[in-house]
């Protein structure tokens, strides 16, 4: 049996170390839980404390996991499941780590048979993530990028206006979150823990807004490990006017040369950025009508 790792991000002071202190308090007699913290992180998880739940914590030096995931990282992992066999492994990176990294290196062939990375969870405070100096910041949209499960931390420092802003703007996020939850004081509930996070080869988007104009949405999924071509992916993206009728957004995360790239076409043009999503390559667009299964094959097309 795997061990399941969830990974927990967030910015500074979001509450990422009081959530794994909830789950803590509700963890299964019968489940046996590894950690690994930031030795450095801005309230730092107490390793003699945890010792006291009879969970193994590991403690990695340095400012930001991103800095330290080669090899300590790797060696830290390797160590922890040498002397034990976990159900799971809890890991919460450092304010200022890019958890993309982290994952990358969980996802290292030597872990591939003992390691399932399962739902990954961030943590925000709602007033931070509206905050437009925050969300442009590369380092907040890789920690919100790379989630399956969005948590809304101090809430009740928000008032109404705020939180119905940030509800909006999460309901928005591409790719779309397994489950966005609002909480107090970070407390979390165990069953999170297994939020699925199984792609589906096709989906629908769940609503469009104010959607009177007739307009269609779709949406395609392929699994992790499968490259995209570049020049291919450019191809279809330069010629999906052509293959639809009045297109007014269209946007994708594509695995490309083991690299994750974001594709999003609006106002008649496209641009291209790396991110921070690992979990699968996706691709929706909306528009008045089109070929779906027109479009699949041209994705399948442009697979390596």
């Amino acid at each position: 049996m795997k061990t399941q790792v969830h990974l927990f991000s967030g910015f500074l002071g979001t509450g990422k170390t009081t959530a794994i202190r909830s789950l803590i308090a509700q963890k299964p007699e019968h489940e046996q839980w590894l950690i690994i913290v930031n030795e450095f992180g801005e309230i730092g998880i107490d390793g003699a404390v945890l010792s006291d739940n009879g969970i193994p914590v590991a403690e990695i030096s340095g400012g930001c996991l991103c800095c330290t995931a080669g090899a300590q990282m790797g060696d830290t992992v390797k160590q922890m499941l040498k002397k034990n066999q976990p159900h799971r492994m809890l890991i919460e990176a450092s304010g200022l780590a890019h958890a993309a990294g982290v994952i990358d290196e969980l996802k290292a062939p030597e872990f591939t048979e003992k390691l399932e990375i399962a739902a990954v969870f961030t943590v925000v405070d709602p007033r931070q993530f509206i905050d437009t100096n925050f969300a442009s910041h590369a380092l907040y949209k890789d920690q919100v990028g790379v989630c399956d499960v969005l948590v809304a931390s101090k809430t009740d420092l928000c008032n109404a206006e705020q939180l119905a802003e940030f509800r909006a703007q999460a309901a928005k996020l591409f790719p779309p979150k397994a489950l966005i939850v609002e909480v107090n004081n970070a407390q979390m509930k165990l069953e999170w823990l297994d939020t699925p996070v199984l792609e589906k080869s096709r989906y629908r988007i769940k609503s469009l807004p104010d959607n009177t104009m007739g307009y269609q949405s779709q949406g395609f999924t392929f699994e992790v490990g499968r490259n995209f071509d570049g020049e291919k992916i450019t191809n279809f993206f330069n010629d999906l006017p052509k293959m639809t009728d009045g297109l007014v957004r269209a946007k994708g995360v594509f695995q490309v040369l083991d690299t994750w790239v974001w594709l999003n076409w609006v106002d008649g043009q496209w641009g291209a950025n790396q991110v921070s999503w690992r979990r699968d390559s996706r691709f929706e667009l909306i528009a008045k009508s089109f070929d779906a299964d027109e479009i699949e094959r041209r994705l399948l097309d442009a697979l390596e």
